[in-house]
């Protein structure tokens, strides 16, 4: 379950206190009227269960809860209550499936700043596959991707579309678009130091690497894999699982190939460079085709299962209430 924390101007309190109150997923209302200072207001506590949290979140907006007050969530570890499990069972769908929009966009805009961490961990992440692609090890593969942070943008731009949030689709596209070259171009100096101390050589490019060729050879099977790593990716991400082993997964099919992109350039092996440069490209491609695909699946049954007629004919009824007071106070200031 969420626990919510409302900030409400006291003009729409009862509103907001209507609706809450004829929503079956929530229980544990509490008012505290006038406690809030900043800004003023009453402030209402309630828990939601995950299943009927974005209908909730989405009706608290419909009535500018945001802009006049603030609306603030977080997940209960636990919680021992026969009203709880009453909401959970009265909510439709299974908590671990359930999608609470207002919680997805506001994890992955936290992933999509063009910051200098995230350019640190990116080409950190490269350098180490570049070296595991000449060492022919995967361990080093596993350790790159372990440390890539590239699917914090993936998904961002992946929840972007499918929401139509146009600001954090460009922001997370331009943190891939400008956070891989530079992380590339950043790999590619290292490995001419590495050559030039007499670490690495062409050599080592150029022998039989059976445990990673994969990454500049790309085929149907490579759609696949990006396509299914995208899925996982979204699923992770929306079910709040913990998604640091799906980051994994997702740069399984990135980082390597932008790595082997800047190895092979090193070298004047180009023909490599080429096929890795479309392996990136096509993993990259089909992980945001997953992802997107996912969520507007994710979308379409959660607006059949958790926003049907019975559980939002008391928001919407509430929300016209307000509009409808709002529009007469105003013509009474006139």
């Amino acid at each position: 379950m969420l626990h919510l924390r409302l900030i409400v101007p006291s003009d729409r309190t009862s509103a907001v206190l209507t609706l809450l109150e004829g929503d079956a997923s929530v229980t544990h209302l509490v008012l505290l009227s006038g406690a809030a200072r900043d800004p003023v207001g009453d402030v209402i506590l309630c828990d939601v269960a995950r299943e009927g949290a974005s209908a909730v979140l989405s009706a608290l907006r419909d009535l500018n809860i945001p802009a006049a007050g603030s609306i603030a969530a977080e997940n209960i570890d636990l919680l021992m209550s026969d009203a709880g499990d009453k909401a959970e069972r009265d909510a439709p769908g299974l908590s671990n499936d359930a999608v609470v929009w207002e919680e997805v966009e506001q994890r992955v805009s936290d992933e999509i700043e063009l910051s200098a961490t995230y350019l640190v961990f990116l080409t950190v992440a490269t350098i180490i596959a570049a070296i595991g692609v000449l060492l022919d090890q995967p361990i080093l593969i596993v350790g790159a991707m372990v440390v890539g942070p590239d699917f914090g943008p993936l998904a961002a731009l992946c929840v972007g579309m499918v929401q139509r949030r146009r600001k954090m689709a460009v922001r997370a596209a331009v943190a891939l678009v400008v956070g891989f070259p530079v992380a590339m171009v950043l790999t590619l100096a290292a490995v001419w130091l590495l050559a030039a101390a007499d670490l690495v050589s062409r050599s080592m490019l150029l022998a039989e690497r059976p445990l990673t060729d994969f990454i500049w050879r790309p085929d149907a099977l490579s759609w696949v894999v990006g396509f299914l790593a995208g899925i996982a990716g979204i699923v992770s991400l929306t079910s709040a699982k913990s998604g640091a082993l799906v980051g994994v997964l997702i740069s399984v099919t990135t980082v390597p190939a932008a790595a082997n992109v800047s190895v092979a350039v090193a070298f004047g092996v180009f023909d490599e460079a080429w096929g890795s440069t479309v392996q990136l490209v096509v993993n990259v491609a089909a992980i945001i085709v997953g992802g997107v695909l996912t969520l507007l699946v994710q979308r379409m049954f959660w607006r059949r299962r958790a926003l049907q007629p019975q559980r939002t004919s008391t928001a919407r009824r509430v929300a016209a209430r307000a509009r409808r007071e709002a529009r007469q106070s105003g013509r009474a200031a006139e």
